[in-house]
């Protein structure tokens, strides 16, 4: 892996981060449509051409999802990514670290189990896409969100600013 001491990511990194950042957060807060579109075929009730476009734009937006991470994991091998502030603990550099890679891993682990779940019918990937895999997203979103506010407000490193302005 590639390896630098840059003091941010580069503009193709943080478009890519900030392009996934908005779809994720769609996709999450507005599963209804492909929540709805799955109690209906659960059921056998009848699926109106409204439904299925409402779970088409969920499984669409997932596969856009797909193919961005694929490039911000090409671009983040070839380029790297900047060191851990000096400042960071080495716990947290850690924990950052191991973050960082569940958040990759969920990168792919989503849309995979879900065009699993939609255009398969491999209801355990389905289970795992709207469970766990949905509770450990929000989770980690979470959990990166207190990182920055604690490298911003308590640490004071420029962690916000590598991923904004590339300052």
């Amino acid at each position: 892996m590639a390896s630098h001491t840059a003091l941010s990511y580069s503009i193709s990194q943080r478009i890519l981060h900030w392009m996934m950042f908005l779809l994720i957060g769609f996709n999450l807060i507005f599963s209804d449509g492909i929540e709805h579109w799955n109690r209906l075929v659960r059921r056998g009730d009848t699926v109106t051409p409204n439904d299925l476009a409402s779970a088409n734009i969920h499984a669409y937006v997932g596969i856009a999802i797909l193919c961005l991470a694929v490039l911000r994991l090409g671009l983040r091998v070839i380029q790297g990514a900047p060191d851990a502030p000096a400042a960071e603990p080495l716990f947290f550099k850690r924990v950052s670290t191991a973050a960082h890679w569940a958040f990759y891993g969920l990168f792919f682990l989503m849309p995979l189990s879900g065009i699993a779940a939609y255009y398969f019918g491999v209801t355990q990937a389905g289970s795992l896409h709207a469970g766990l895999f949905k509770a450990l997203l929000w989770v980690l979103i979470v959990a990166h969100l207190a990182g920055v506010a604690v490298h911003q407000f308590y640490w004071k490193t420029p962690v916000l600013r590598r991923m904004t302005s590339g300052t």
